[in-house]
């Protein structure tokens, strides 16, 4: 394509085509399966709430946890119970102890274990330390209790037992406690803020997820028995319990709606290794300046409070380009209309004339290759495609329909005369009738049927104006109109070329090539086969007859 060719499409508009099939049950199944798929969209655009613009939620949380319990002869209270964490948006709350009081540094056996258990000092390497061990070993085997001897360990003494945590838990009680969560959320995108916490606080409420889904006060019982935990079991070893709290807020002025929603569930697998520990010592000053601790090994539960959620809000755009991108989904009803179509031709088995009708009008066949040929006899309405490589003359060689009844026509105005209206119809009736004896050429009785070809040993030349025997096309008035006709021929030319100029020297070689195409468009019905449409071998050299090169020597039609 050349430069101007290029800048031509760039200016041409391209648009489907398409077939209207009549049919009062395919229009309204059209119709219904466009009204479905509409309704669809509408459906999906309000649920998922895709015309609204989405900002997620900044967050920060603060946590007041409150309640005082009498355990193990003494009063724990918040200072006491509760333990701030190192993690983000978390809280402690301790249920459960195990007590190594009056600990001082110095040597005394290691608890018995599988490597601490000796017989002998050779048993105790001096100076070596084990990760489970309490303290380094002094390299002497010595009696734990009558019962066994360990290794003796310079360390924290007595050293802590590995005996399992009490039950019940020590502040089992503890199930009471209330903890306040103070949570206030930002959406800078559009610049709102809310707070989870009413510009009034009622106190004395109590978080119910049906009757107070809104108070920020819960107790922790209420906690683990909506994560579906049993509080005194969890508080024996402790856990890990999380606190969700969603924000879907709706900031359109409109319909605002912009709550939290909690919900609670268990974080650590309580089917393998549960629970929640840690250790802490507290230190003191003996009398005589020695050092002394209590060390606390502490189980509880840790709360994590998880704040998730979104922004939406109203936007144009958003709309636009989410209903932009549904609006792909009408051509499932073209894809299910075509099922339908193909089911109901495979059904009757191609043999409906609707469903024959129907592919030669929805189908147009452009195969991509030189050896394509298209033909079109005069007794037969419609024009053949051969695609193969000819093996036999191009008359007996078969091929496939690809278009019925083409559109054969004569301008009124560039015949010569009017007498081709008045003997169309005798030319129709002769056209039908069968060949008189005597009018074949011997050469060409093999593939000839109407007795005016000439010879040719080229396969691609060895074709007949008929398919069955009868009188040639070129005989009849209309072909030397249409065809023939100087004048006819000299009137599109200036028609089609407005600037071409005729002179003696060109004027039988532009005749020639364009009677070849009128007789292509008489024929074949449509200009698009020029390149690949043969004229049968009688009409070549009636034309060439007609319209004379000097010298004869025609190239004929190429078939690479």
């Amino acid at each position: 394509m050349g430069v101007g060719g290029w800048l031509k499409s760039m200016t041409d508009y391209d648009t489907p085509k398409q077939i209207r099939i009549q049919s009062v049950t395919c229009g309204c199944l059209q119709s219904f399966l466009y009204a479905t798929i509409a309704l669809a969209i509408c459906c999906i655009v309000i649920k998922y709430r895709l015309h609204q613009e989405v900002d997620e939620v900044n967050s920060s949380i603060r946590t007041s946890v409150k309640g005082v319990v009498d355990a193990s002869n003494r009063i724990w209270d918040t200072a006491e119970y509760t333990i701030s964490m190192q993690a983000v948006n978390s809280f402690f709350v301790m249920t459960n102890m195990i007590k190594t009081e009056n600990q001082l540094e110095q040597e005394c056996p290691e608890y018995p274990s599988a490597k601490s258990i000796c017989s002998s000092d050779q048993s105790c390497k001096k100076g070596s330390v084990d990760v489970h061990s309490h303290g380094i070993l002094t390299g002497r085997c010595v009696r734990y209790n009558t019962a066994v001897k360990t290794c003796e360990v310079r360390a924290w003494c007595p050293v802590e037992s590995m005996e399992t945590p009490p039950e019940p838990a020590v502040l089992r009680s503890s199930e009471d406690f209330t903890v306040l969560i103070k949570n206030n959320i930002h959406f800078p995108k559009f610049n709102d803020t809310v707070l989870n916490i009413p510009p009034i606080l009622n106190t004395s409420c109590t978080y119910n997820k049906k009757t107070s889904p809104l108070c920020p006060i819960f107790r922790l019982g209420d906690i683990l028995k909506e994560a579906n935990q049993n509080f005194s079991e969890v508080a024996v070893k402790g856990g890990i319990i999380a606190i969700e709290i969603n924000w879907d807020c709706n900031l359109d002025r409109w319909f605002y709606d912009c709550s939290p929603k909690y919900s609670f569930r268990r974080l650590d697998d309580k089917k393998i290794t549960p629970g929640f520990h840690f250790r802490y010592a507290r230190y003191y000053k003996l009398p005589d300046g020695k050092e002394q601790r209590t060390l606390f090994k502490v189980y509880g539960i840790r709360f994590d409070v998880l704040v998730f959620g979104t922004g939406r809000k109203f936007d144009a755009i958003e709309l636009i380009k989410n209903v932009g991108s549904m609006i792909s989904y009408f051509g499932l009803v073209v894809t299910i209309m075509e099922l339908l179509i193909r089911i109901g031709q495979c059904a009757s088995c191609g043999k409906s004339p609707f469903y024959k009708i129907y592919n030669r009008r929805k189908y147009e066949i452009l195969p991509f290759s030189r050896q394509v040929i298209y033909v079109s006899y005069v007794d037969e309405p419609y024009v053949t495609l051969i695609q193969k490589p000819l093996k036999t003359s191009l008359q007996h060689t078969e091929g496939t329909i690809v278009e019925s009844h083409p559109v054969k026509f004569c301008d009124a105005d560039s015949c010569c005369n009017s007498e081709f209206n008045e003997n169309h119809d005798n030319e129709q009736y002769e056209l039908r009738q069968p060949l008189r004896e005597g009018a074949h050429s011997p050469d060409s009785r093999k593939w000839c049927f109407c007795g005016k070809c000439q010879p040719t040993e080229k396969y691609h030349e060895q074709l007949c104006c008929r398919r069955k025997e009868g009188q040639c096309i070129t005989t009849t008035h209309s072909f030397q109109q249409l065809v023939l006709c100087s004048d006819t021929l000299k009137k599109a030319l200036l028609y089609k070329y407005p600037f071409l100029i005729l002179t003696d020297a060109n004027i039988n070689k532009e005749l020639r090539h364009f009677a070849y195409k009128q007789y292509i468009h008489w024929s074949f019905g449509s200009f698009d086969l020029e390149d690949r449409a043969v004229v049968p071998n009688c009409c070549r050299w009636k034309i060439r007859d007609t319209y004379p090169k000097a010298i004869n020597n025609y190239i004929g039609f190429n078939v690479e």
